[in-house]
């Protein structure tokens, strides 16, 4: 175990550190710590607020979501695999002569050819967001924190992670100190 591991894991209990929380009584004091936080490198953390902030995706760095992309790729494959299929089925593997009608309309495939595009598109869209938010998650460590349960009522709080490629538990701790918030509070995830 190394030494970053030791200090994470509090003594005579089988709890390991998630990460440290910091509170903050405005939204202008949570969006100038989340800028801070960003400008500082760090990678895996949260803010948690009881209502939507504007600007708080800006201040925190928060990329545009790939699923978008994810959606339209699936929709444009739902689309062409309704064509592809109803194409071979009509012109090449049962050819059957309705009334003098080509073998192949492109007006009769629409409605099968929409409803694919959208079955693709939606299942695409249900199983990225599972994939992309990391769930299913039936319980969070940050939900058992003190800090947290204000965070839902008149309290904006962040929370960084212990796995951050940069956190250090003194230093991480001294920079939240240095943000300006009215307590920091030690989160803990039950180890498995």
């Amino acid at each position: 175990m190394s030494a970053k591991d030791e200090t994470m894991i509090r003594d005579g209990d089988d709890r390991r550190l998630y990460g440290l929380a910091v509170e903050f009584d405005s939204v202008n004091a949570l969006l100038q710590a989340c800028a801070s936080v960003r400008d500082a490198g760090f990678k895996k953390w949260d803010a948690y607020t009881p209502f939507p902030v504007h600007g708080l995706n800006d201040a925190m760095g928060i990329k545009h979501s790939r699923l978008p992309i994810l959606v339209l790729m699936a929709g444009a494959t739902g689309a062409g695999l309704g064509l592809l299929m109803q194409w071979w089925m009509n012109a090449v593997d049962y050819k059957f002569i309705i009334s003098g009608k080509p073998f192949f309309g492109l007006p009769a495939t629409i409605p099968i050819t929409f409803e694919l595009t959208i079955l693709l598109a939606a299942t695409s869209a249900f199983l990225g967001m599972l994939a992309f938010n990391s769930l299913p998650m039936y319980h969070h460590p940050i939900f058992a924190s003190r800090l947290h349960k204000r965070a839902t009522s008149d309290r904006f709080v962040i929370c960084i992670e212990a796995e951050d490629p940069r956190f250090d538990d003194r230093k991480t701790e001294e920079f939240l100190a240095a943000l300006g918030g009215t307590e920091i509070e030690r989160v803990w995830r039950e180890r498995r």
